[in-house]
Order: structure tokens, then sequence, then C-alpha cells
């Protein structure tokens, strides 16, 4: 079903007016730090997220923004004219925004983190998208599978603006709930892909992402005030330690989420490409060297998809708990062995009596 919502007359004379305001604060020292990160050339897309940012952040960190659970928030998606990018051919582009966890501790646990959110929440969603006040945009889905994650299509040459909704807090996945726990941070992160030969929405074009909190209903307002005195407070010597608060938040470039669209082939502007996954979720005896790089990946172990490069799932399975934390660290390595333990039970039963002196031999070789 198609949902296009028409632009009144008075949004296109404007829009590239209410654009430049919006990124009045940073435009002109951002786009002089990505031209010259990216030898002048400059990102095809860009997106504001129309909140404050916090004042309480110190100069040279990523700028964070207050959210209240359940409010629209629109996102601006710039007209691509106004930032010289004319390679695209396809007259729409498809964007997928998902709310992600930023600690990379819980990346490493998000499936896990978001079924019990699942059973804490039933018929709840992470993520929603506001259609009626959306602007521009067609064909908005949510993947009832995928509760943190919406897509829809755009014009490029055109403004359009998409308003989402943030359905989770972030105490609610704090370890400890007695009150007063300080919140973990997400990401709120846009992939944007543009069709192939084939008509279908899989060649990656951008992505971009910034960091957020979300409070319950008015907690982001009264959060926001609490650092605005803090920094009042504070000498104009220490004041110049920290950020400015500006009225929006300029999604900054990064690399696409490894899940986006499962796709087959992706082509990155980042230094380290989006892996290729295939369509087995195990690890097994039979997987090649290739897939079992793609397993590592797909369960967030490309830290160490280097060191296992010339590994097959057999020789992976044979090292012991032991041999990983030796490897991998004390961490990581328990959980790389929780992790193909709990999908192979079956083969780590046979596996027991297999030697792992050539394996240890292949690694530190190979290192």
């Amino acid at each position: 079903m198609l949902f296009c919502h028409s632009q009144p007359e008075s949004y296109h004379q404007h829009s590239a007016s209410y654009i430049s305001e919006a990124l009045a604060p940073f435009l002109k020292n951002e786009e002089a730090r990505l031209m010259a990160e990216t030898g002048a050339k400059r990102a095809p897309f860009q997106y504001i997220l129309c909140a404050a940012t916090s004042p309480a952040v110190k100069q040279q960190e990523e700028t964070l923004t207050y959210l209240n659970q359940g409010q629209s928030y629109e996102i601006r998606m710039l007209n691509r004219k106004l930032v010289e990018y004319t390679d695209i051919s396809s007259k729409c582009v498809k964007s997928i925004v998902r709310v992600i966890f930023h600690d990379r501790r819980l990346q490493y646990m998000e499936h896990q983190q978001l079924e019990g959110w699942r059973w804490n929440r039933p018929g709840d969603r992470i993520l929603d998208i506001d259609v009626p006040l959306s602007v521009g945009i067609m064909e908005p889905r949510s993947h009832p599978l995928h509760l943190n994650t919406i897509e829809f299509l755009w014009d490029p040459v055109k403004s359009a603006s998409v308003f989402i909704q943030v359905n989770c807090i972030s105490t609610e996945f704090t370890p400890r709930k007695h009150g007063g726990e300080k919140g973990v941070p997400f990401r709120i992160q846009v992939d944007t892909f543009t069709t192939n030969e084939h008509g279908e929405y899989m060649e990656y074009v951008h992505s971009s992402s910034c960091q957020v909190k979300v409070f319950k209903p008015k907690g982001a307002d009264r959060k926001l005030k609490t650092d605005n005195e803090k920094i009042d407070k504070k000498t104009p010597q220490d004041r110049e330690k920290y950020q400015p608060s500006h009225n929006t938040t300029l999604l900054k470039e990064c690399c696409p989420w490894p899940d986006a669209l499962n796709l087959t082939a992706t082509h990155s502007s980042c230094s380290t490409p989006s892996p290729v996954y295939y369509s087995s979720p195990h690890l097994l005896p039979s997987s090649s060297p290739q897939n079992t790089q793609q397993w590592l990946h797909r369960h967030r172990f490309t830290p160490f998809s280097k060191l296992f490069s010339s590994f097959s799932g057999a020789d992976l399975l044979r090292m012991s708990r032991e041999d990983l934390i030796q490897i991998c660290g004390p961490a990581d390595g328990i959980r790389l062995f929780n992790t193909q333990t709990h999908t192979n039970t079956w083969w780590n039963l046979y596996i027991k009596n297999v030697g792992n002196r050539i394996l240890k031999t292949k690694v530190f070789v190979g290192d």
C-alpha cells in the first residue's frame, strides 16, 4: 500500500530556508571537517533530528540528545541539490531507520536484549513511524519481527521529513532497577540504499547516526533543563570546555549497520565494508573459511575475523574454552565459546576427543 503525503506549496517554497536554518549552527564547520576527511567530497545526504543537543558534553566528544518516550520527533532529509550530489540515478531511495545500542557490550547482546524487551512488552514496538506527520515519504513499513526498525522510500530531489517515536527508555536495559540508575545510550541510525540494475533497493549509498538517551514523558525536558543549569553555574573558562547546545542534532556519517537488508553485496564509503551474510545462522563443521568469517561478523566477532581468517567451521569448533580465552581474552573468549556451543551442541559432543595442537599453531603462526 502506498502512503504518499503531498507537500504543500509553502513547504516547497521554504524548504531550502528552513533546512539552512536547521543546519546554521553546524553547517560551516561540519562541512569543512567532512571535506577535509573525505578529500573534498561531500556526503550524499544529510539528516537532522529535530531535538536539542545537551550542553553537558565536552568538546571533541560526540553530541548527546535527550528524547521523550513515545513523542514524535522529526528527522529532516536534505535535498541532495543542497549538497551538490547528483550521482544517484533512481528517482527514489530507500532509508532504513533503526534504534540500536551505543555500547559495544550491549551490541553483542542485542538479540537477547530485544527478545527480553519483546517478552516484557508484548505487542509493542521499540520504534514507530508517525505517518500522518511525515512529509514526502512513500511505502512506510515496519516489520513485525524487527521491533527497532522502520523503512520507507523518498525522493532525494525533494525535501522530506519522517517523524519517529521511540517507545523504550534507556533504563529498561540497565542490569539493576532500584531507581536512580543511569540509562544506557542508544543510537538512531539511518542507512540509505538506491536501486540496482534489477530495480531492487540493494545498492548501499550512505549512513549517518547520532547518540540519544530516552526518558519517560517530560523527562528529557527536565534533564536538558538540569544540564543547562549546571553549565550556567560554571565559570566562563570552564564553560569553554563544553559544546554549546543546539536546537537540532546533525547525524554524523558512520559505517552501515551490518544487518541492513541482509545484503548480498554492499558498497560502503567506509574503510571497513559491511560483511556479507550467508543463509545459515549456525556454524557448521562443513562451513568454509568464508562462511566462518560471515558467522563471526553476524555474531559481532568482527575484531577477531582477521585472526581466524584461515579457519573453517570445523577448525573453530575444535577450539576449547581455554583456547578461546587465551586468544580472544576472557570476555570475548567466553562469549565466543558460549555462542558456538549454544548453536552446535551436537557437534561439541563429537569434538571433545579431537586435539587442538595444530589449531594453536595455526593461530599464532598466522597472526
